[in-house]
């Protein structure tokens, strides 16, 4: 029997490559759903492929084009209702929300309701939003399973392990853009040296994060999250090759680790393969980055933002989205040549440490629109300050 597939954000990149590994067993899958924002070409292009009639397309300019040029061949709809009034609980066999930023949260909590197996590749909404996202996976009997490469890699590891016989766990970081840059150099760092990241081609917003390691803030706090762990259970170490994704140490003296070469579409397959045997053709084992693997622990000084990590407190709140909130919004100024690099760093460490947002580390998230209010309550803070 075919698995009912759902991807959402099937334009972007996680989105094309779960269509990519679908193309090649597709007798074992049946999309059922894609969604898009803006790109409604190329999500017409993957519909035809894979003769998907159900069509989401957010902005609305874009789908008014789409559904006028289309009409007569596919379904085309404007939001995600669609999602939980055509089909039911557990119908689908397996969602990806690959939807960037929090726009991914209400189709994230809806795929939920009605997934057996669900893969959540937005990062804001696991920080967010975890407390209602967890409480959902739980209500409704769903499986989640971790994208991120760091994440994914714990889950592995520690799968069918029992929560107190975890110790430590570390994630890796290859360093960016900076790793070997004086910290003189970093504050004088352009747009395009912060952008030239020396492993991969990512979009200017996170490849910003990851030059200021607030990326590695954020998988810290997911990793949290997803493991109900504690802070002080997680640590990150710095790996220039991205080769090493996740250390796990346990209680019996045991320590173990997962390798695989930097390619997203190792953990996406083994999501879309869960428990099951099936054959990928990846590299062999690279003896030469395994034996260099140049393991280090951050320099705090040259990325200062690191020390954010140290005053987070281990239950879910509100605090999680003013960060989130806080970083978007400079590292928009920043892109926008408003800001330098250096006024980056020092306006997202200041602000976190702002009393008006401290305050948030005693509420807790208790539906999405308290989410939205409090993005639009930072904003109108941050505006004042006239950047």
């Amino acid at each position: 029997m075919k698995k009912n597939i759902i991807i959402l954000g099937s334009t972007g990149s996680i989105g094309a490559n779960t269509l990519n590994l679908i193309k090649k067993d597709y007798n074992k899958f049946r999309i059922t759903l894609l969604s898009a924002n803006k790109n409604y070409i190329k999500l017409i292009k993957q519909a035809k492929e894979f003769n998907v009639k159900d069509l989401i397309i957010t902005d609305l300019k874009a789908f008014s084009l789409a559904k006028k040029k289309y009409k007569n061949f596919f379904n085309f709809y404007n939001d995600f209702e669609i999602l939980n009034t055509k089909f039911k609980a557990k119908e689908i066999d397996y969602s990806m929300v690959s939807i960037i930023g929090l726009s991914g949260l209400f189709p994230t909590l809806k795929c939920i309701r009605i997934s057996k197996n669900i893969s959540i590749a937005n990062k804001e909404s696991l920080i967010c939003a975890w407390r209602l996202i967890s409480n959902d996976l739980k209500r409704f009997k769903t499986n989640f399973i971790p994208i991120d490469s760091e994440h994914f890699s714990i889950y592995s590891l520690i799968k069918n392990k029992l929560k107190n016989t975890i110790k430590k766990v570390y994630i890796t970081a290859s360093g960016g853009p900076f790793l070997k840059s004086s910290i003189s150099k970093i504050h004088k760092a352009t747009i395009k040296d912060a952008l030239n990241h020396p492993n991969w081609k990512m979009g200017k917003k996170i490849s910003i994060d990851s030059s200021t390691m607030m990326n590695k803030i954020f998988e810290v706090i997911e990793a949290k999250n997803i493991f109900d762990l504690d802070y002080s259970q997680i640590s990150i170490l710095i790996h220039p090759q991205s080769y090493l994704h996740a250390i796990v140490e346990f209680t019996n003296g045991t320590i173990t680790f997962l390798v695989h070469e930097s390619d997203m579409k190792i953990p996406i397959v083994n999501s879309l393969y869960l428990d099951e045997d099936f054959n990928y053709n990846s590299k062999k084992l690279n003896l030469n980055i395994l034996n260099d693997l140049k393991l280090q622990k951050i320099d705090s000084n040259k990325f200062p933002l690191i020390k954010i990590l140290k005053n987070l407190e281990n239950k879910n709140s509100l605090y999680e989205t003013v960060l989130v909130t806080i970083n978007d919004y400079f590292v928009n100024k920043f892109l926008s040549n408003k800001i330098s690099y250096r006024q980056l760093i020092q306006l997202i460490s200041s602000n976190a440490n702002n009393k008006d947002f401290l305050k948030f580390k005693k509420k807790k998230p208790n539906k999405p629109q308290d989410i939205v209010d409090l993005i639009n309550y930072v904003h109108i803070k941050l505006d004042k300050l006239n950047i």
